[in-house]
């Protein structure tokens, strides 16, 4: 399947928001097999350890290993891409790199009149793991994008697992895990290298957090054991929202819409414009495009169930309806992008103008290409160094602090009927101090 239908609205129409609502349908319907597949896989790892990632491994990897240690990769031997390959992956970690350092807090304090110390202490996680997918997929900017934050914000040490189905591994995901400084690797993969980094095992060490993507398995493993460690996000399909004024070549905008509809048939791509013949331009440079295209059939699909075209009065209007939307992937393909930006309340990332494919955002421009998906940009942001580093609040009250705001938690602890806290507050003031 190669031929598409796309989906066209207009925002003047009486039935607009019952068609946008079923186009962005976000309902995740739990799939009760995976669950119980996936709670059943976790829960032997914690017993078992080593005994159920090995036999778990050997079943879905189509491995044949008797001792866990075999699990443990030496990433120095591991397989190498070409040079060219690794020189392209030095360039964009030291973008992403230069990007993050940005990104880092550090910690501070201030003293009152009274010699009163309050602030904020940072501190980076001792231990992440990095789920890299394996087999068919093969993402080295994955490895990136996740890895370097972590480094930057100081983690003690980063572990990588990633599936090596009959034992092949990615030469470039490898490269990329030495270009981004990993420092020990698994390959395991699914649900139980997710259930061995949150509970450890003999060869395995237990993580602080969990970051990386993964399919349906991973996904709903990262849910089942947050609490007890940490995770990044659970991702939905990949989205790109564009909002065009006309002055973009059609054709431009149409691979854009390809970009993120190729990842899969769940992907979604969205164009908003203000010109019904503009919309009429992409929606043909769509059609004669898509024969040419590796992946048509995925994208003709994703386009065919997930993808519109939406024509509104003005770029006011267009702005209003992307925050609601709140994609992971905004491009203002117009001529003045800077006009609209303070319109913008939520998105993922904010591509700006016409030279700015969403693509340079996913590989090299320098910002994480980990994002907020399926809504969750209007409470969430993307991966970054802050996400790799703990903040733990300062308080040191001097005696005359310790009078003045005792009697005001005092007070504030007897309303709440929390009479010890009051009496831990009032053994510090002064009177007291001077009876003891």
């Amino acid at each position: 399947m190669s031929s598409f239908k796309v989906q066209r609205l207009k925002a003047s129409s009486d039935d607009f928001n019952a068609a946008l609502a079923r186009l962005l349908k976000r309902d995740i319907e739990l799939d009760a097999a995976v669950d119980s597949r996936v709670r059943e896989i976790v829960a032997a790892v914690r017993k078992t350890g080593d005994t159920a990632l090995l036999s778990y491994t050997n079943e879905y990897d189509r491995r044949n290993l008797t001792d866990p240690a075999a699990l443990a990769l030496d990433l120095e031997s591991a397989p190498r891409a070409e040079e060219d390959v690794e020189q392209t992956l030095r360039a964009a970690a030291q973008r992403i790199e230069i990007y993050h350092q940005k990104q880092l807090q550090q910690s501070w304090t201030y003293e009152e009149a009274d010699g009163t110390v309050l602030g904020q202490k940072i501190t980076p996680l001792d231990r992440v793991g990095v789920y890299v997918p394996g087999g068919k997929a093969a993402y080295p900017s994955s490895v990136l994008m996740n890895v370097i934050p972590a480094k930057v914000a100081g983690v003690g040490e980063i572990v990588m697992v990633v599936p090596a189905p009959d034992g092949e591994l990615s030469p470039a995901v490898m490269s990329a895990a030495r270009v981004a400084g990993v420092d020990r690797v698994f390959t395991i993969g699914g649900a139980q290298a997710v259930a061995a980094l949150a509970y450890g095992t003999s060869t395995v060490p237990r993580v602080d957090k969990i970051v990386g993507p993964g399919n349906i398995y991973v996904a709903s493993a990262k849910a089942l054991v947050f609490g007890d460690t940490g995770i990044d996000m659970i991702a939905g399909p990949s989205e790109i929202l564009v909002i065009g004024d006309g002055t973009v070549p059609p054709e431009w905008v149409a691979m854009d819409l390809f970009s993120q509809a190729e990842h899969d048939e769940d992907a979604q791509s969205i164009l908003i414009a203000t010109d019904a013949h503009y919309l009429d331009a992409v929606e043909a440079a769509m059609h004669a495009l898509i024969g040419s295209m590796e992946r048509k059939d995925i994208i003709a699909a994703s386009i065919n169930d997930n993808g519109a075209l939406i024509e509104v009065a003005d770029l006011h209007a267009a702005t209003e309806l992307a925050n609601s939307i709140a994609p992971e992937h905004l491009e203002l393909a117009v001529a003045d992008p800077q006009s609209l930006l303070d319109d913008i309340r939520h998105a993922g990332a904010i591509f700006m103008g016409a030279n700015t494919a969403e693509v340079l955002g996913d590989y090299c421009a320098g910002p994480n290409h980990v994002l907020p998906t399926a809504g969750t940009a209007r409470f969430s942001s993307p991966l970054g160094v802050y996400d790799f580093q703990k903040r733990s609040s300062i308080i040191g009250c001097s005696a005359s602090g310790a009078d003045a705001l005792g009697k005001t938690a005092s007070a504030l602890a007897r309303t709440e009927g929390l009479t010890a806290h009051a009496s831990s507050a009032e053994y510090r003031l002064a009177n007291n101090r001077a009876d003891s």
